[in-house]
């Protein structure tokens, strides 16, 4: 199915989860410890303990999907000391699938502060 990437809300489940669980189990999840309608379209992520396997519950109208990702290599979350539940954009689950923890991301510049304008003077020499 197709997203509008501005449209799509996004909550990650801050603990570790059992991937043996699967529709009835996450939506379960969902509603009880998230505190969502599992039904809302939202999307919901959820990664297991040792974060090489995520999996993400939704609602297209019909039915609930589940969408399942396991990583030979690496970790979806480097440290569960971090994670807490919130919600993330499309951008930042489509980081997060490529291994990319979205951090916050700190401005590298600053904008100019405009002064006011000082008055030149003229000195005019002596005659």
């Amino acid at each position: 199915m197709f997203f509008p990437e501005g449209q799509v809300r996004v909550h990650l489940y801050g603990r570790p989860v059992d991937m043996r669980r699967s529709f009835d189990g996450l939506s379960a999840l969902t509603s009880h410890a998230l505190g969502q309608n599992p039904m809302s379209g939202t999307l919901f992520v959820f990664i297991n303990r040792r974060a090489t396997q995520m999996k993400v519950l939704y609602w297209d109208r019909t039915g609930y999907c589940v969408w399942a990702k396991r990583l030979e290599r690496g970790r979806f979350v480097s440290d569960w000391t971090r994670v807490t539940n919130r919600e993330m954009d499309w951008t930042g689950l489509k980081l997060l699938l490529e291994g990319i923890e979205p951090k916050v991301v700190r401005k590298r510049y600053r904008q100019p502060t405009t002064q006011p304008a000082t008055q030149m003077q003229t000195v005019s020499s002596p005659p």
